[in-house]
């Protein structure tokens, strides 16, 4: 019987599926889930969920793992669509659950594939990337939520930068959970409005996160979760 621990192509396999399901997705679905797409059955959609509202619930998330678990493109548009169908709440709170599993996957994934066996080789070496992961290490909250607060970091990347320096399952679940909500409900409370915006025949404004009213109670968290870190750097500096 194969050993998966010691074959490097099964333990890897998981990954490569996630990358050729994204390849596709990219290819197949970008013209699919689109805002435009989500407006042309919107009609359709609130049938359905007034119908079966339940059922709609366990739709929704099922897709959003596999959206984000995949990579696949129309993460946004099912933020949106999770504030459209369901409102800021409980819209919020299915966007983040399904955001945060479809994470937990891709982590999982990597960690399985590449994580324990990079991390290993990043600590037996010297240089700038054994500092970051000593830096990462030593702040392993601030800088979890760090990379989930700040908007210009890639969801995606987000996900397999934990995986590849060991840092627990439990730490990257509630950091990401905790960590995506304000971000989501910007967006589900956009997707809560897009009746009106459907009605008007205009296009949602999605770069509203980084307008100042909500971009700089977004600073204001990062600055909160990197406190820690700036202390820390200071009582190091003192005891020099």
């Amino acid at each position: 019987m194969t050993d998966t621990a010691a074959n490097p192509v099964l333990r890897r396999l998981p990954l490569i599926v996630i990358a050729a399901v994204a390849l596709l997705g990219a290819f197949f679905l970008r013209d699919h889930l689109t805002f435009e797409a989500l407006a042309q059955n919107r009609e359709a959609l609130i049938a359905f969920r007034d119908a079966n509202y339940l059922l709609t619930i366990v739709m929704f998330l099922a897709a959003y793992v596999v959206i984000v678990a995949f990579s696949l493109p129309g993460a946004t548009i099912a933020t949106l669509t999770g504030g459209f169908l369901f409102a800021t709440f409980p819209g919020a709170l299915f966007n983040v659950m399904g955001a945060t599993i479809g994470a937990m996957a891709i982590f999982l994934a990597a960690r399985w594939g590449f994580g324990e066996s990079l991390g290993k080789r990043i600590d037996g070496s010297d240089g700038t990337v054994k500092k970051i992961k000593d830096g990462i290490d030593e702040n392993q909250w601030s800088m979890l939520f760090l990379i989930r607060l700040i908007p210009a970091v890639p969801f995606f990347l987000a996900n397999l930068i934990p995986a590849f320096l060991d840092v627990p399952l439990y730490r990257f679940v509630v950091s990401t959970f905790i960590g995506i909500i304000p971000g989501t409900v910007v967006y589900t409370s956009v997707g809560a409005g897009l009746g009106e915006v459907f009605a008007r025949g205009d296009t949602p404004n999605l770069g509203i996160i980084f307008e100042p009213q909500i971009l700089l109670p977004i600073i204001g968290l990062c600055l909160l979760a990197a406190l820690p870190i700036i202390l820390k750097a200071i009582r190091g500096k003192k005891g020099l």
